[in-house]
């Protein structure tokens, strides 16, 4: 069995929105179904009932997003009922998941043509109630927001693996001598590079609004803030810490979606791809130090593709933290750490958990379509403990 060249052929996303902002109020099949509808608008040349799958990520799944999201976005885009979907949850990894899947079945055959992306709306995540074990329970019960981390969980999971993503980002700063004002300046950076990128027009072609909301451009990018503004800020884990809300990644609400095909794929869209998908790896680590979790990840993915650091065109790797981003590039040396989010990273643009590894392969296609040639990598660090990388090429 021959494996088949997977491509890129269009990537689009949401403006990502701040939590109980502007997208607050979309639901999140209704996010999926817009940019599922709308890579297919962008290709008018293909019969949607071509699709042969689509591959969505989320990481909630607890509230309007249950019931296998991807395939909800299908039919609330209005493409034809034979199109199948289905949703896969691999923590904040879970848009780059449903890439990495889909394109694996494009390679393999299983697929010509699939759309793959991701969705998350954090605002809209529901607060659950845990079935008694017994009917009719006196006294009071206890509801959990599934918004982020923890929640119910197993008495038997060593407590040091539960803390707050935060304090493991605390973990990481101590571990590799992070300052407080590294942290601030890797943030001041993001903010400066995602509204030089929006200015200049970079993500036109990219972004797509949702109608009827009044969102040009993703909600959390502050263009005014400063280094002494983000010092004002108290550090949210620990009394004497570093990590701050002004140097972690916000919650937020958005989608985005790429078009995947073969070579009998592309002919049917009748477009240039924008990039092709080489290989991947995902890794494993202890749960406390979740950020490092690309680190071997993305050593793994590129020694895959006979790569190496010095090839690369444009690396979009996802902040976390910047505590995490930072420890990530101390551990390796030979990046050239001006190829990392030359268009602004999600401390600046946001982390919609299961959209952003969408988000990140989609913007690196684009980056590369427009350089004309080179290799890109999509990575990030996953909850619990895992690392997800992505090679791309053109």
């Amino acid at each position: 069995m021959s494996i088949r060249d997977v491509y890129v052929v269009d990537a689009v996303r949401t403006p990502i929105g701040k939590f109980g902002g502007a997208l607050s109020r979309v639901r999140p099949d209704d996010l999926a179904a817009h940019v599922v509808k709308a890579l297919v608008d962008r290709a008018p040349e293909l019969d949607p009932a071509r699709i042969d799958d689509v591959v969505f990520g989320d990481a909630n799944g607890a509230g309007e997003d249950n019931r296998d999201v991807a395939r909800m976005a299908v039919l609330l885009a209005g493409l034809p009922v034979s199109v199948p979907g289905v949703t896969v949850n691999r923590l904040c990894g879970s848009g780059l998941e449903a890439v990495i899947q889909a394109a694996r079945a494009v390679a393999l055959g299983d697929a010509s043509i699939a759309i793959a992306g991701g969705v998350e709306s954090m605002s809209r995540a529901p607060w659950v109630l845990q079935k008694p074990e017994r009917a009719f329970p006196a006294g009071h019960q206890q509801l959990h927001s599934t918004t982020l981390g923890w929640r119910m969980t197993n008495p038997r999971m060593p407590a040091e693996w539960m803390i707050p993503l935060g304090e493991s980002a605390e973990l990481i700063a101590g571990k590799h001598r992070i300052s407080r004002e590294r942290q601030d300046a890797f943030a001041l950076a993001s903010h400066q590079k995602a509204a030089e990128a929006w200015g200049k027009g970079l993500y036109d072609g990219e972004v797509v609004p949702y109608e009827g909301v009044d969102l040009a451009r993703d909600e959390c990018i502050r263009d005014s803030t400063s280094m002494e503004a983000l010092a004002k800020l108290k550090p949210s884990f620990r009394q004497e810490g570093t990590v701050t809300a002004g140097n972690s990644s916000p919650l937020n609400d958005g989608a985005a979606a790429l078009l995947l095909v073969d070579e009998d794929g592309l002919r049917a869209t009748g477009r240039e791809p924008l990039a092709r998908i080489r290989t991947s790896a995902v890794t494993g680590i202890e749960p406390q130090l979740f950020g490092l979790g690309p680190v071997q990840a993305v050593r793994r993915a590129l020694s895959k593709a006979g790569k190496s650091f010095a090839d690369l065109t444009t690396f979009e790797l996802n902040e976390a933290f910047a505590a995490q981003s930072l420890g990530c590039l101390a551990e390796w040396p030979e990046l050239d750490p001006s190829l990392v989010n030359p268009r602004g990273g999600a401390i600046a643009i946001g982390h919609p958990l299961g959209a952003s590894g969408a988000r990140l392969a989609g913007s690196v296609a684009h980056q590369l379509a427009a350089a004309g040639s080179g290799t890109g990598l999509a990575a990030l660090c996953i909850g619990v403990g895992q690392g997800l990388a992505l090679v791309l090429e053109r």
